[in-house]
């Protein structure tokens, strides 16, 4: 990559990371429309975000060898082209597993384009301005779900569901040409594609208690989101009978309590990381709580989102930490480390996500809060480990 172009370079890899946002999201308030029209059950729908889901999760896990071995820049600028006319084969046909293939070809390569981007930083950054950025990337990926689902509303409002799809081309195919003319390689030290060696950093990386755990929090704390994202819509447009655009409002108001969850962790970056995130945990608990028990009074819109704002803050909040402490645990291995914790990551959401809603279906506001109880209690009984394993006097370093 030419130096002179390195801070247009850095801005378009930022703005790549919400692509996976914008790939979930524009279509959320289409899902009750695309279920009536191709004629399947609301579940069969949902099952196209977590068809994305698996193989963007899947992706990340062995995409970061090859980065770190052949490099960044092809590989994500190929992926941007293949996007690109998968999204136009999903807004051009109305075939449901056509969809599920193309949506599978959606996570695989939005998970090269994000793996690489996120090695981007930590190959020409460190100390200081790499942390700086590193707790950045949840904050600005968060724009994906603000923006993404309130475009989706009126795309769908003005032209039918297909737009959403029309739109991610249009969007994928503008960056990949801004790519060409701006960015470039910026791996410096390609490593050895061994095998060997590969198995022994992915198992090193594995067994690291801290690295582990991080992950299931994170996995935990997305899939948060990702219930809302498979529920609210057909919470608001069948049980409330209100229409998508309300949808997309309603999941751009959740999308900045995202992002105002990550702004609350990079302003508390310094402070003890345990207690914080304990804290945070516990105020998650009390609100459920009180979320379950104000339905015997009031249930309605703006009961509904006033609550999951909230609860939406606590999640961005864990994110933020465990994202920029994970990505910046091993820095040798950028690619590695990145694809290994969003691939598990995303690898949890989409199995726990598509199997509470099938045990806890999108109906109203109770069951949403019941999922939410459902996984903040599964956060608190990671807590309780990684407090278990503090207690036996590990290094701070080590479970911070």
């Amino acid at each position: 990559m030419k130096e002179k172009n390195r801070g247009v370079a850095t801005v378009l890899a930022f703005a790549l990371l919400p692509l996976s946002g914008f790939a979930t999201d524009i279509y959320i308030p289409s899902l009750p429309t695309m279920a009536a029209k191709m004629q399947v059950s609301s579940i069969e729908v949902q099952l196209t975000l977590s068809l994305f889901l698996i193989s963007y999760g899947i992706s990340q896990l062995f995409i970061g060898s090859v980065l770190d071995s052949f490099g960044r820049y092809r590989v994500s600028l190929v992926s941007l082209v293949i996007f690109a006319l998968a999204s136009i084969v999903v807004a051009t046909t109305h075939h449901i597993y056509l969809i599920y293939l193309m949506r599978i070809i959606h996570g695989l390569t939005v998970g090269a384009i994000i793996v690489a981007k996120r090695a981007y930083f930590v190959d020409l950054f460190a100390g200081d301005q790499l942390k700086h950025y590193l707790s950045l990337f949840s904050i600005i990926w968060s724009t994906g779900p603000i923006v993404a689902p309130f475009i989706g509303g009126y795309l769908q409002n003005l032209f039918g569901w297909e737009s959403n799809f029309y739109f991610l081309a249009g969007l994928a195919a503008l960056f990949a040409v801004l790519e060409l003319i701006y960015s470039g390689e910026t791996l410096v030290h390609f490593t050895e594609f061994n095998f060997k060696k590969i198995v022994n950093i992915y198992s090193t990386m594995i067994t690291t208690a801290s690295f582990t755990l991080g992950i299931v929090m994170l996995g935990l704390a997305y899939c948060m989101v990702m219930i809302y994202n498979m529920t609210g819509p057909f919470i608001i447009e069948h049980h409330l009978h209100l229409s998508p655009v309300i949808a997309g409002y309603s999941s751009l108001v959740l999308g900045f309590a995202w992002m105002v969850g990550g702004f609350i962790g990079k302003a508390t970056i310094n402070r003890p990381f345990f207690k914080r995130l304990v804290v945070n945990l516990v105020l998650q608990v009390v609100f459920v709580c009180v979320m379950l028990f104000s339905l015997q009074f009031i249930t309605n819109l703006f009961s509904l989102i006033f609550f999951a704002f909230i609860i939406h803050i606590g999640a961005g909040y864990t994110f933020n930490n465990y994202f920029t402490f994970c990505l910046g645990k091993f820095p040798k291995n950028a690619g590695i480390a990145g694809g290994l914790t969003g691939g598990i990551t995303y690898i949890i959401v989409s199995f726990l996500s598509y199997g509470i809603v099938n045990i806890v279906p999108a109906k109203d506001e109770r069951n949403l809060s019941l999922s939410y109880l459902i996984l903040i209690l599964l956060s608190v009984f990671i807590m309780l480990v990684i407090s278990r394993l503090r207690s036996k006097s590990l290094p701070e370093t080590e479970l911070l």
